[in-house]
């Protein structure tokens, strides 16, 4: 079984923040994600900066695309992303627009999203989901259970790449193992954290230890 990614997400609100925390963690970790708050707050010059800091790192721009999905898939990659997101609530055209203009579109899933719309982003040619308790669920008292494990291996199962992210800390991964999970994906799990790189070091660790290398 592959070893999954880890990924940083910089959800600051400020860029200076932001460049402080990824200095200490972006050659630890494998994909780094510019986040949503950070792209409203700084645009694509925080992909573009992020780009100039690593330039080897797959990188992030988690725009939550829900209209125009050509026209912002193509700025963020200009700027130097890899990958895109979409919200989940995006028509299929908005979703391959994106796909046309930057090497992969991720969909975000949120709220009432069902399979069968999940089989329309396959067939579409996108076959990589990110499952996630938002941080406000989170904050309302939600933890990861069952629930959420089953419908992680019910996505994989239908052929989706799967990424995992919301109050991710070192002891949920065992939660997942013997799961084929894509990418574990944590912000202040990391960044939050009193030692960045050493919390991004035990993430890393963890997932090694559980999946291999």
């Amino acid at each position: 079984m592959t070893r999954p990614n880890l990924q940083v997400a910089l959800d600051h609100s400020d860029l200076p923040s932001a460049i402080k925390d990824v200095t200490n963690v972006g050659d630890i970790v494998d994909i780094i994600e510019v986040g949503t708050i950070l792209i409203l707050q700084a645009g694509d010059q925080a992909v573009k900066c992020i780009r100039a800091m690593y330039p080897d790192k797959k990188i992030v721009a988690d725009t939550k695309c829900a209209d125009a999905g050509g026209t912002v898939a193509e700025n963020v990659q200009k700027a130097g992303a890899d990958w895109t997101t979409v919200i989940c609530c995006a028509t299929i055209p908005t979703m391959k627009a994106a796909a046309e203009k930057i090497e992969e579109v991720q969909v975000e899933l949120y709220g009432d999203w069902t399979y069968e719309q999940a089989q329309l982003w396959l067939d579409a040619g996108i076959s990589q989901v990110i499952y996630h308790q938002s941080r406000d669920a989170l904050f309302a008292g939600e933890t990861w259970g069952e629930k959420d494990l089953t419908k992680v291996q019910k996505l994989i199962d239908m052929g989706f790449r799967v990424s995992v992210t919301g109050g991710l800390d070192v002891e949920t991964l065992k939660l997942f193992k013997g799961m084929p999970v894509y990418t574990f994906i944590t912000g202040r799990g990391i960044t939050a954290a009193e030692n960045p790189a050493q919390a991004a070091t035990d993430f890393l660790a963890e997932i090694k230890r559980i999946w291999g290398e």
